[in-house]
């Protein structure tokens, strides 16, 4: 397994990106462009990068993995920025399942 590269940039800060880009004139934020086009097609966008990170999972391909990783990432903070949810309440949300086995917290789930 190859050494990692280690970064400062941190899911955090991309959050933090994303709300600053939110905030820009559509002529020069791709961010904006896409809020602007509401939260369905922010969704859609999503779906597409979590289609294309699953695609590069099974191909092996660790590079195209990585950026499809990081092009999900983003798309997923886009969403929540257009839906108004801060990323503070998703991890919220994970640290509560700590308290659980992933298994028992599954079952603990309400069924559709």
């Amino acid at each position: 397994m190859e050494a990692l590269a280690m970064t400062a940039f941190t899911i955090h800060d991309l959050a933090a990106r994303v709300k600053e880009r939110a905030a820009a004139s559509p002529d020069v934020s791709y961010t904006r462009k896409l809020l602007d086009k509401g939260v369905a097609h922010c969704a859609k966008k999503l779906g597409e990068e979590a289609v294309e990170t699953a695609l590069a999972a099974v191909t092996e391909d660790r590079e195209r993995l990585v950026a499809e990783t990081a092009d999900l990432l983003y798309h997923l903070m886009v969403v929540l920025e257009a839906r108004g949810v801060a990323f503070a309440e998703v991890e919220a949300a994970l640290e509560k399942r700590t308290a659980k086995s992933g298994l028992e917290e599954k079952a603990s789930r309400p069924r559709d």
